[in-house]
């Protein structure tokens, strides 16, 4: 794992390249995550080629951009992709024309609320071209002028030159367990010359794969797969190519624009009460969130997670809304340390919580002999956990998760997960897994 001095830094790194969906600098950029990635993680990447059907999708082709830029008849350049990537509409169309302006207006996007910004879009699949330039820009263009529009791309449908993904697994101590299932991880790294969106995701996400890997989770837990790659096509394809992963995963996080100064916003899985928004819920209880429904704006890849046929429960971390969002002003300078690290800190109590949760099955009868196992709570050390007891061996009989019994007999889930493990070391409890809601057909 190649160190690094600050989250910031990581996006300073990735900002510049084109990162579109199919892309060589979407290479690039898998390539640089791997290398902050923690060894443990035996991260790759895959490959799927253009063309292939994924689902109800298409794996698009790669998007070669040689060159393109906007000129007067003189020859006088306007915008440049070398400049800047954003000025053209991502996947447009090849162009070599001299064009009127009543014929290049409806080509050309501005953003009002950011005149000297340059805004990012994309047509990937309604097949257009265009360019995208400041708001001051455009107001001073002559009207009565004639201009050369030259966009000079590739569409390559090479197999080897097809959508990429990169991937990874952190397993708790002891190695993987099957019957414990998998919770995932996203972020999406595929919009170019925006850091929030979602650079930041990928830090943040970047940061919490180091920590699981410094501490590992307990044996017995979930283990926890790390995804990047492009928003909503990448996932499809990758469980398209994948389906045998599906039955395996218990829940999912997306993480993006987690570095604005906004205080975070988490969205409820579809199920919205299932046990991971009831764990996010009680990480979250003293904290100053927004909590919102399901795929509310922004809407990403837990449509795709959480969607039909797959219904792994994901919840959503962010910091939307935001006025830069899809403009140059997305940049590092409102990219914020602290807030990158804070969605990582929430996001990594949320999944220590969630891979160590089980179901304790009891294997003695009658009431315990506490004092004699060593399993007796003094009521003047902790009067609270001494109370509980009775509660406590009352729901081992399968039906509960240790979340639900902290949840039930009002103790800190750390508390009870310590707890219940006594039990568990003396013979007293097996583990059950968590039921998973995926679909498997």
């Amino acid at each position: 794992m190649k160190p690094y001095p600050s989250l910031k830094s990581i996006i300073a790194e990735l900002l510049p390249l084109h990162r579109t969906i199919v892309s060589d600098d979407m290479d690039k950029t898998l390539e640089i995550i791997g290398g902050y990635l923690p060894d443990e993680i035996n991260y790759e990447t895959e490959t799927y080629a253009p063309g292939t059907p994924v689902w109800t999708w298409e794996v698009p082709e790669r998007y070669i951009v040689h060159e393109a830029y906007l000129e007067t008849e003189g020859g006088e350049r306007i915008v440049d992709f070398a400049d800047n990537p954003l000025h053209i509409i991502s996947y447009s169309l090849p162009i070599d024309q001299i064009l009127t302006w009543e014929e290049l207006e409806p080509h050309l996007r501005f953003n009002e609320k950011f005149p000297d910004a340059i805004p990012w879009e994309f047509k990937y699949y309604e097949r257009d071209w265009g360019f995208c330039l400041p708001k001051n820009q455009f107001d001073a263009l002559d009207r009565d002028a004639r201009y050369h529009a030259v966009i000079n791309v590739e569409f390559a449908r090479d197999p080897e030159l097809g959508l990429r993904i990169g991937h990874g697994v952190l397993h708790p101590e002891g190695g993987a367990v099957k019957s414990a299932g998998e919770i995932i991880i996203q972020a999406h790294s595929c919009h170019p010359m925006q850091a929030n969106d979602d650079l930041a995701g990928v830090v943040s996400t970047i940061e919490l794969a180091k920590r699981l890997a410094e501490n590992p989770l307990p044996a017995g837990s979930m283990s926890v797969r790390f995804w990047f790659g492009p928003e909503t096509i990448g996932t499809i394809a990758y469980l398209a190519n994948n389906e045998d992963l599906i039955p395996n995963l218990q829940g999912g996080i997306f993480m993006e624009m987690t570095g604005n100064k906004n205080k975070l916003a988490w969205h409820h899985s579809r199920q919205h009460t299932h046990l991971l928004d009831r764990i996010t819920q009680y990480v979250l209880r003293e904290k100053d969130v927004d909590e919102r429904d399901f795929a509310a704006a922004p809407a990403n890849d837990e449509r795709v997670i959480n969607g039909p046929g797959v219904n792994v429960p994901c919840i959503s971390l962010n910091r939307f809304p935001y006025e830069e969002y899809h403009t140059t002003e997305d940049n590092l300078n409102i990219m914020d340390e602290e807030m990158l690290v804070g969605a990582a800190d929430i996001a990594e109590e949320i999944v220590r919580i969630f891979a160590t949760n089980y179901i304790p099955k009891r294997t003695f009868r009658g009431p315990v002999f506490l004092s004699g196992h060593g399993l007796w709570v003094d009521w003047r050390d902790n009067w609270n956990l001494n109370r509980a007891i009775e509660k406590i061996m009352m729901r081992f009989e399968g039906e509960h998760s240790i979340f639900d019994i902290a949840e039930q007999t009002g103790l800190d889930y750390w508390e009870t997960y310590e707890y219940v493990e006594k039990f568990r070391a003396k013979g007293f409890v097996t583990m059950l897994p968590i039921p998973s809601e995926a679909h498997i057909d």
